[in-house]
């Protein structure tokens, strides 16, 4: 399959980003390679529909998420808990994971991976990866006030979780 003009250059660009995002997602690094190739497909399959006035990034994200939501629906996300034969096996494995971000924000993380989907992505993509309420709303095609409702209902959420 050939490579549209700039694909290249916009995954040199991009990626990187577009990578953290998918473990962010993920939680884990197998399923963030899938999910990262998946995307980079979609664009490849759909760049000529991307409208140059609107930010790449965004466009990109947006396709990220929908493609993280498919497989969170298709249970493509989840295969990879039962493809070990004991619990053990996959303790293991699942610890050799890095953590993310450092040691002192491993009980927020655990509390944002424990969160609804819907919460979850709003409260990665805006605390984790910077997006503001009206990208958001852009990116996951929502109303700017269902943003924030979930990012006010995740933080409830978090709040609860990391109360003593």
């Amino acid at each position: 399959m050939d490579m549209p003009d700039g694909l290249e250059e916009k995954i040199s660009r991009y990626g990187k980003r577009l990578y953290g995002l998918c473990v962010k997602l993920c939680g884990n690094p197998y399923n963030a390679d899938d999910l990262y190739q998946e995307t980079w497909l979609k664009v490849h399959c759909k760049l000529e529909k991307y409208d140059d006035s609107q930010p790449f990034e965004h466009w990109l994200t947006a396709i990220c998420v929908n493609c993280y939501r498919d497989s969170l629906r298709r249970g493509r996300l989840e295969r990879l808990m039962v493809d070990f034969p004991t619990n053990q096996e996959k303790d293991s494995e699942m610890g050799s994971v890095p953590a993310q971000d450092n040691a002192e924000n491993a009980e927020l993380w655990e509390a944002v991976r424990r969160l609804p989907e819907k919460y979850r992505t709003v409260i990665i993509l805006h605390y984790f990866k910077g997006y503001d309420v009206k990208e958001l709303s852009s990116i996951l095609k929502i109303p700017e006030g269902t943003v924030k409702y979930r990012l006010h209902r995740a933080r409830e959420l978090l709040k609860g979780e990391l109360s003593p």
